[in-house]
């Protein structure tokens, strides 16, 4: 599992302070393959502590059209102002006001690249214990991304990956 952070634009995002980004595979539930897990989140040291982290959270997910506690399908994944591009053994994604890079485990890519598709999570719940360049264990992102708060409070949709042309 790796996270990177990225600083974001003034105005609504100064609310959200730092955000990380982290990249994980794993099994899917319903079928024998591995999936591509890539979710963005606070480490709520912005404007507002937790609290505003969420509200401006919230604000950003409503606005792209990926509303917090929705989960949304690739076709719509395709339509949003979100994308997703994979070059180098790193995934850059771009979102409006944010941009965040992250260097990503082998595996990820190969799952990422099997499905041309990656499962994105917006947590809107902040996690200050994540810092971008310590570990994180799979018990402390198992208690973050598997805790009904943080999934339940989430944006959710299948994107599609991009890569550069050669």
């Amino acid at each position: 599992m790796t996270s990177a952070s990225s600083a974001v634009r003034p105005s609504r995002t100064a609310q959200l302070g730092t955000l990380a980004l982290l990249a994980w595979s794993g099994p899917h539930p319903e079928e024998d393959r591995d999936v591509a897990f890539l979710m963005a989140y606070s480490l709520g040291d912005g404007e507002g502590g937790p609290e505003g982290v969420e509200a401006a959270a919230r604000e950003l997910l409503d606005e792209i059209g990926m509303p917090a506690g929705t989960v949304g399908d690739a076709e719509q994944g395709a339509t949003m102002p979100i994308t997703l591009l994979l070059e180098g053994g790193q995934v850059s994604l771009t979102m409006p006001q944010l941009k965040v890079q992250c260097a990503t485990p082998p595996e990820w890519m190969a799952a990422a690249q099997a499905e041309d598709a990656a499962h994105f999570i917006f947590a809107t719940r902040a996690w200050p214990e994540a810092v971008p360049g310590r570990p994180v264990t799979e018990d402390m992102l198992r208690a973050f991304a598997g805790d009904e708060e943080t999934l339940v409070g989430a944006g959710h949709c299948v994107l599609p990956v991009r890569r550069l042309r050669k």
